[in-house]
């Protein structure tokens, strides 16, 4: 099981199971958004290796984000509806000015399609309120330009390869009720995954206990520590509560929860 070629058969598995987990959810609509928010929550856990149970997890994403998810599909609709509306209107108008508005609702578009690719991932993984998850959206997909063209390219090229033609369109049906959405999503989450990283809380110091140094936690010099082992040769009682109780106080390492969504349930699981 440890051969590559295994490894990226189960992982595809888990994207098929993953996929159509999200395409059940899809099916009333209104709940696309709390089905995305899922679906990048899953995602984003396989590439950092914390996937866990695909179904569980999942689920567990979609309740927990349900209510701000929707409110933020039903918004992201009504905006898409709006200017998609406009530039139906605008076009057949012509004239520098219906050009100019043209334009600027083209680009108005962009901005939002580029919003979109990260809102859901941002929701699954941080605690924040809709605008400024919205918020956080446009600044990192500004403050990251090239992986954020470079999601729109692969998204686009799906769109592209999709409706090429006739044949394309029939063996793309069954891409994407296999495993495209996932697929696409998993691909996309090597970028938002990097991209995260800058705006997670810093941990001090490492939580697994096989890398403790209990010195350091401790705030003790060797010099120090040096000193103790004399005072305990020549007062062995002392010296021994003296050790246990900096033992005690270096088993109370701090939680550094931050503000993030990192449920390790799945990963004990």
């Amino acid at each position: 099981m440890e051969n590559p070629f295994w490894q990226a058969l189960g992982k595809l598995a888990d994207l098929m199971i993953l996929n159509l987990c999200f395409l059940l959810c899809c099916i009333p609509v209104f709940t696309i958004g709390a089905a995305l928010t899922g679906l990048n929550y899953v995602t984003l856990k396989m590439h950092d290796g914390e996937e866990g149970y695909i179904i569980k997890s999942f689920f567990r994403s979609f309740r927990q984000n349900f209510k701000q998810a929707t409110a933020m599909w039903l918004i992201t609709i009504l905006v898409a509806a709006i200017l998609v509306g406009d530039l139906l209107i605008l076009r057949d108008m012509t004239g520098m000015f219906y050009t100019v508005l043209r334009v600027i609702i083209i680009i108005i578009c962009i901005a939002c399609v580029m919003v979109f690719l990260y809102q859901y991932a941002i929701l699954a993984r941080f605690d924040n309120t809709i605008r400024n998850t919205f918020r956080n959206s446009f600044i990192m997909a500004i403050a990251d330009f090239p992986r954020t063209i470079a999601m729109i390219a692969i998204v686009a090229a799906a769109i592209v390869v999709t409706f090429f033609n006739n044949t394309t369109l029939t063996w793309a049906i069954l891409v994407w009720i296999l495993g495209g959405f996932s697929i696409i999503s998993y691909c996309n989450t090597s970028f938002l995954s990097k991209i995260f990283q800058k705006y997670m809380p810093k941990e001090e110091g490492n939580e697994n206990p096989d890398f403790w140094d209990v010195d350091q936690t401790m705030g003790v010099t060797p010099e120090d520590a040096a000193a103790e082992a004399d005072a305990a040769e020549a007062d062995t009682t002392g010296g021994r509560n003296a050790v246990e109780d900096n033992t005690s106080e270096a088993a109370q390492i701090p939680d550094h929860a931050g503000n993030t969504k990192k449920d390790t349930e799945d990963s004990t699981e």
